[in-house]
């Protein structure tokens, strides 16, 4: 009889056993089809090919690049059609005619390192517990109920991204930045995802007795986790392409006092429309056009409004100014913008010539709310915050307001 403690072992040690060799298969042959079958799993795993991009991860930029020579070379479609149950060979291969072909024995060279040692001490076709941790993790996300609330976020970020109003930096930097902790109200790019960090709980003790703390991530994929913070620091330090993105910094924009060597760079201005469009004559009291000029004389700026669609073709007056000092004007704009953002009047009107023109510096926002958001830009603290509608109110970005319990 044999001994049940002896069996058990060896079912758990044939999860370890090297793979069986394909019928007589060349080594090269075999080394084309491992490459093929780890595009098959990233597939599996994300419902999609691989694609190219400076912001993917380097392993899926890695396997677009091979699935792109497995589709151009026919030796290679020949040899993998009938494993492809997928119908990735059939998709169009994006290299480039002008490159030079890549025959069979150079891919299988450029493989050799995807299909492992030939050892059998080598461990093959068995997770780590690292990628176990990495697919719990992603497991526990779960549908965002309210990512309306942040979906402006995301959009404004990747815009400001775009612009260059933003910067990132790879999160193995994150040391010479001296960025030790997650912070709220932090976005990261992770795993090909943009990363929102909307709350950050109370500090606790795990049971080594290390502090931690618990976090809410809003992903932009609509979906959210919540997670201890070390758990999203090894996830960020797995991920070899993941990017912290940096706040955009107004920096010290006013002082009580002016110095000789401070150089005037411009205005925030607040209008007021006198437009007789039901929508603005409703809103008047509330309804500003917010904005950065570096004229110094601001009502010759607006001279002309009544015949500018931006300035609803509308006489406007001037109700509240704040001159700015070594500033660059765009950015400082930009920031108001993606602040009152969920507040933007969503109008659009023609022009004198019938062409349609949507405006997009005028916002449903009190006065007292807007000279709140200026003392922020003083301090620095505003890039951490947005205009809450419901309350009417300056909010730390994401989190939300009371009537929306």
């Amino acid at each position: 009889m044999s001994d049940p403690g002896l069996d058990e072992l060896a079912a758990e040690l044939s999860d370890f056993a090297a793979p069986e060799k394909k019928g007589g298969r060349p080594p090269r042959e075999e080394r084309i089809i491992a490459g093929f079958e780890e595009i098959q799993r990233f597939f599996e795993k994300h419902g999609r090919v691989p694609q190219h991009g400076e912001e993917r991860d380097i392993f899926e930029r890695l396997y677009a690049v091979r699935l792109d020579r497995l589709r151009a070379l026919a030796d290679c479609r020949a040899l993998l059609t009938p494993l492809d149950h997928q119908g990735l060979l059939a998709g169009a291969s994006s290299v480039a005619a002008t490159e030079e072909a890549i025959d069979v024995d150079e891919l299988a060279a450029e493989l050799a390192g995807a299909a492992g040692a030939e050892d059998i001490t080598v461990l093959r076709h068995v997770r780590t517990s690292t990628e176990k941790r990495a697919a719990e993790e992603i497991a526990q996300r779960q549908p965002c109920e309210d990512f309306e609330t942040f979906k402006p976020l995301f959009d404004c970020v990747q815009r400001e991204i775009k612009e260059g109003i933003r910067e990132t930096h790879a999160v193995h930097k994150l040391d010479e930045l001296k960025l030790t902790e997650i912070q709220q109200g932090e976005f990261f790019i992770v795993e090909g995802q943009l990363a929102y960090i909307a709350e950050v709980g109370d500090d606790i003790r795990t049971k080594y007795e290390r502090r931690d703390s618990r976090l809410r991530v809003i992903y932009d994929n609509g979906t959210e986790s919540d997670v201890l913070q070390r758990s999203f620091q090894r996830a960020l330090y797995r991920d070899e392409a993941a990017r912290l993105v940096i706040n955009p910094s107004a920096g010290p924009l006013f002082s009580d006092e002016v110095s000789e060597d401070d150089q005037e760079s411009g205005t925030i201005y607040v209008l007021r429309s006198k437009s007789d469009l039901p929508i603005v004559a409703s809103n008047r009291d509330v309804l500003h056009k917010i904005g950065v000029t570096g004229r110094s004389n601001i009502a010759a700026r607006f001279a002309n409004a009544k015949n500018e669609a931006t300035f609803l073709l509308a006489d406007v007056e001037v109700v509240a100014t704040y001159d700015l000092y070594n500033i660059n004007r765009v950015k400082l704009e930009n920031l108001i913008h993606r602040v009152f953002d969920p507040a933007r009047l969503d109008i659009d009107i023609k022009d004198r010539f019938g062409k349609p023109v949507v405006p997009r510096e005028w916002f449903l926002v009190p006065l007292f709310v807007v000279d709140e958001a200026v003392e922020r830009i003083k301090d620095g603290s505003i890039t951490q915050y947005i205009y809450d509608p419901d309350s009417a109110r300056l909010v730390v970005a994401g989190r939300r307001s009371e009537k929306s319990h």
